[in-house]
């Protein structure tokens, strides 16, 4: 994935891998607990409100969602289907795919850098 390729300074793939496990084993433990939220976007892009940039640790929401989607809780997968409930529209993986994102919590949307 994408995420697995942004290396810091003399930091080895498996290295990136690990902390990228981490990231989502604690970002799937803070959605359980509805202490970060899924906001998903009018065109169907997904974004995590609460979610702060050292808990990121550089991964992409698309990264995250797609890492939920494949090994994440019940829960946490219950709790995005919650936020398309609420939106009113499932997320779009193409949409995703294009790089739709928010760097505010879903109150502004950027299409890919």
């Amino acid at each position: 994935m994408p995420c697995d390729t942004r290396l810091k300074p003399k930091q080895t793939i498996q290295q990136r891998a690990a902390e990228i496990r981490k990231a989502i084993e604690t970002l799937d433990a803070r959605l359980k607990k509805r202490q970060v939220r899924p906001v998903i976007s009018p065109n169907g892009a997904i974004t995590f409100a609460g979610w702060s940039d050292t808990e990121r640790d550089s991964i992409t929401d698309a990264c995250a969602y797609r890492r939920i989607m494949a090994t994440g809780s019940a829960l946490a997968k219950a709790e995005i289907a919650r936020a398309e409930a609420l939106a009113g529209r499932a997320v779009d993986r193409k949409t995703i795919a294009l790089g739709e994102h928010s760097h505010d919590g879903g109150a502004t949307w950027h299409h890919g850098h």
